[in-house]
């Protein structure tokens, strides 16, 4: 079975998708954007976005009944790999030890011109 969760915290899916699906004991989270929930527009420079990737993915784990702290796996999509070193000083904001298995890559281009992209697996404990 697949449970559809939601959140009004986040922005609302720009597509065909779930903001996160529950499969079993797991529960995806798909790609968050640094769009604001409340106005739909991106936030502007690297750092601002990334806080508002990882708000926008703790209020969907929290409609889910989870927090970040359940998440097993991220993966992180940059237009900028220089950008890299900002995100890792960002993420302990929102995760703790032992921190999740983690994927980043390159991309040439995220929806709306964000610059990160960041989806999350989560399995609660």
């Amino acid at each position: 079975m697949k449970e559809p969760i939601h959140s009004a915290d986040a922005p609302a899916a720009i597509g065909p998708y779930s903001q996160a699906i529950r499969a079993g004991g797991t529960i995806y989270l798909s790609g968050q954007t640094p769009l604001d929930p409340a106005t739909g527009n991106l936030v502007q420079g690297i750092e601002n976005q990334v806080h508002r990737v990882f708000r926008n993915l703790r209020a969907v784990a929290q409609a889910a009944g989870c927090t970040l702290d359940d998440a097993v796996k991220v993966t992180v999509y940059l237009t900028n790999l220089d950008d890299f070193p900002k995100l890792n000083a960002i993420m302990p904001e929102y995760f703790s030890q032992p921190f999740p298995a983690r994927t980043t890559v390159q991309v040439t281009a995220l929806p709306k011109a964000a610059q990160v992209e960041v989806d999350v697996i989560l399995v609660p404990r």
